[in-house]
């Protein structure tokens, strides 16, 4: 029976100046999901590892399910598809783990149709199946997956999604400590104002934080690594967030700020050997005030996003797997 796997990575939403418009992708971790056709006329789950049976296996409550649905109507395609999922994202962690589902099964099931969807196409459809089987759907997370690389969201729908560049030696360091923060409680925080004087800061932020992409100012970049809109609300459902935070600080990272919405660090750096240092010192600082043997993964900005890696012909844009992301555990 044909099958095809699409893998979609782990990404870092908001990236500190850039709150629900700015994401990064990982090389690793991601979650698989395998699609395959079925004589039942439907979307199906037969499988999901590694969630500990809290995800819904109805397909239409689930966001794999949702997604491949959302695809398959459009194509006007009558077959059945039967979904496997593999999570390979801990749950509300702050690294995308819906978006990543939603963006792997509509690139498995693109992939099973070979119908060459285009990015904004399969884009289109993963939103739809976050924002109906997760209950919210971030394109700041949706959009690295499937595109790789730095993403800008100008806006979510209709789709307008700006790639921007990356300096060369920018690495991303990542760190999950044993927590969850479910997002919905941790965007309830927010409220629904902002004071004028943070708006201008963070709006002055994302503009230096983008040109200096452009123009690999990595000293710019530093200074804008700066969140007057969330980090502030949501850095107490982090025991530890300050401590950790400076710990990347001494150890060279240009800035550091919550994954999405946590609990999930990040830190961006200067090339792999600060890297390497900042992710030793965070994950050092997460033992000692969160306890527990944290996640900790060190990798650039992974350039491309989704891709086939069993099956079809080719993947999206004919990428297959690439490996770059080096764990530490």
């Amino acid at each position: 029976m044909e099958a095809v796997t699409a893998f979609a990575p782990a990404t870092v939403s908001n990236v500190a100046c850039g709150f629900d418009v700015l994401g990064f992708a990982l090389h690793e971790p991601g979650d698989e999901v395998t699609a395959h056709w079925n004589d039942a006329g439907c979307v199906r789950i037969d499988a999901i590892a590694n969630d500990e049976g809290r995800l819904p296996r109805d397909a239409a409550k689930n966001t794999a399910g949702v997604a491949a649905i959302a695809l398959l109507r459009r194509l006007g395609e009558r077959r059945g598809v039967t979904l496997s999922i593999r999570k390979g994202l801990p749950l509300s962690s702050g690294l995308g783990g819906s978006a990543a589902s939603a963006v792997a099964a509509v690139v498995a099931v693109d992939g099973l149709t070979r119908a060459g969807q285009s990015l904004d196409t399969l884009l289109a459809c993963a939103f739809e199946g976050e924002r109906d089987g997760a209950g919210s759907a971030h394109a700041d997370n949706i959009a690295p997956s499937l595109y790789g690389g730095f993403v800008l969201v100008r806006r979510a729908d209709p789709v307008d999604i700006v790639r921007l560049p990356v300096p060369a030696s920018l690495t991303a360091v990542v760190v999950h400590p044993e927590l969850e923060i479910e997002t919905a409680k941790a965007r309830a925080l927010l409220g629904d104002t902002v004071a004028l004087h943070d708006a201008i800061r963070q709006w002055a932020n994302l503009g230096a934080f983008v040109d200096a992409l452009h123009r690999g100012d990595l000293a710019l970049l530093s200074r804008s690594l700066e969140d007057r809109i969330a980090e502030p609300r949501r850095a107490a459902l982090v025991p530890g967030f300050a401590a950790i935070k400076r710990a990347a600080a001494d150890a060279g990272a240009l800035g550091a700020s919550l994954s999405g919405s946590g609990p999930s660090m990040f830190a961006l750096c200067d090339g792999d050997a600060a890297a390497d240092r900042v992710a030793a010192a965070m994950t050092e600082a997460v033992r000692t005030h969160i306890g527990g043997i944290p996640q900790t993964y060190v990798s650039p900005i992974a350039q491309v996003g989704a891709r086939v890696v069993v099956g079809g012909v080719g993947g999206v844009g004919g990428l297959k797997a690439s490996s770059g992301s080096t764990p530490h555990v």
